[in-house]
């Protein structure tokens, strides 16, 4: 997983930089970017500081792969696009991703994940990817179905942010589907 670079027509997949933290503070400090997220807002550049040491700490010990998605002609910082809650013995992970407001509905996130996901499954030999995401959150599950994935749950009082309880939709996509014999 380490120095993980992809490219896309438009897009660029590759690893934060310290370089980054202005543009992803920009990002995650949006309180609509954040709407369905289960933390709140970034509120000082020192988190997306944070953020990017920690995943350059997770992406060198082979634990997730998180990575910024850049226009490919301009190198400018869109959002990030990450493999999580990686378990290597059972060959799956949870996707998730997020993006700068000023990009949703352009086909960011279907470009970025369908790179991410045929990484996950043709070079991490990952069995099955999952996404967890606010049942309220329309944009995302459609581009989750896009993607491929199927709502295979929900989990009702999940998440408690700022005194706002939130259910879960739980997805999921298989590298291949088992076959019955």
């Amino acid at each position: 997983m380490l120095d993980t670079k992809i490219e896309t027509e438009r897009l660029i997949l590759k690893t934060l930089v310290e370089e980054d933290a202005k543009e992803l503070f920009a990002i995650f400090s949006d309180h609509e970017v954040m709407k369905y997220w289960n933390t709140k807002p970034w509120t000082a550049i020192d988190e997306a500081k944070s953020f990017i040491a920690k995943s350059l700490e997770a992406t060198h010990s082979n634990t997730e792969v998180i990575l910024g998605i850049y226009l490919k002609n301009t190198g400018q910082l869109l959002g990030k696009i990450m493999l999580f809650n990686y378990e290597k013995e059972s060959r799956r992970a949870e996707i998730g991703f997020g993006v700068g407001r000023n990009f949703w509905g352009q086909g960011i996130v279907f470009e970025a994940g369908n790179a991410l996901i045929e990484y996950a499954f043709n070079t991490l030999k990952l069995r099955r990817i999952e996404a967890e995401i606010d049942p309220d959150n329309i944009s995302s599950g459609k581009a989750l179905e896009r993607l491929g994935f199927e709502k295979e749950g929900h989990l009702r009082q999940r998440w408690e942010v700022n005194g706002v309880v939130s259910d879960s939709a739980l997805y999921g996509l298989l590298a291949e589907p088992l076959q019955s014999v």
